[in-house]
Formats: structure tokens, C-alpha cells, sequence
């Protein structure tokens, strides 16, 4: 599928889909007669799981280490497991964190709600 289509279908612009392929966060696209970038629907469940990454926070360097890790192979699943505990671990500090807030924000609106 072409670029504009891939964007569509991610959320993701076409510059940012440059973007993550010039930064290695997905690997080169292929092409088609035209020299066109050709994504196929493995690169779109790449992309999912990058938006993923980056909508829990993770940093662009983690994933950019992660992407590269998976390129090298099987033999770095240990390695890239460990990320993403750690990375879970980071996700459920800032639920809790969240968790928090919202319950000042409740009690706040619940004081609000009796003064009226």
C-alpha cells in the first residue's frame, strides 16, 4: 500500500512515517516499480504496536533500541522482554499516579457539588 494509505490507516502522517523509518523505528519499506514505498499489512501491526510504545510513553531512544533489537533476531527476545517489563512497570507507576489525581479531582467536584 502506498504511503498515503499506510498513514491512513495508522493515524500516523506520511512525514512522520519517513521520520520513523529514517530514524530506524521501522525498517526500510519496500518499494515498487516506481521506487514508490510499498508497506504490506506486517508494517501497519509494527506501526499499531509502536503507537502503542509511544502513547504509554516510552521514550523514542527505547523504541528506537527496541525496533533494533527485533531486527537482530530471535536470539535478543530476553532483552526485549526486559524492556518492556521495564516499560510496564513505568506504565503501571504512572496509572497509579493518575489514580491519585483523579481522586483529588473527584473530591474537588464533590465539594463543588455541595456548595450548590
Amino acid at each position: 500500500m502506498t504511503i498515503q494509505e499506510a498513514a491512513r490507516r495508522s493515524g500516523l502522517s506520511a512525514h512522520t512515517l519517513r521520520y520513523y523509518e529514517r530514524i530506524g523505528l521501522i525498517h526500510s519499506v519496500g518499494r515498487d516499480g516506481s521506487g514508490h514505498r510499498d508497506y504490506a499489512e506486517e508494517d501497519l501491526q509494527w506501526l499499531e504496536f509502536l503507537l502503542k510504545l509511544r502513547t504509554t510513553g516510552m521514550p523514542i531512544a527505547d523504541m528506537c533500541r527496541y525496533a533494533e533489537l527485533r531486527r537482530m533476531g530471535d536470539h535478543t527476545a530476553t532483552e526485549r522482554m526486559h524492556m518492556l517489563e521495564l516499560h510496564r512497570e513505568r506504565v503501571r507507576s504512572r496509572i497509579a499516579e493518575l489514580t491519585q489525581d483523579l481522586k483529588v479531582l473527584d473530591y474537588k467536584i464533590d465539594n463543588y457539588r455541595e456548595l450548590m
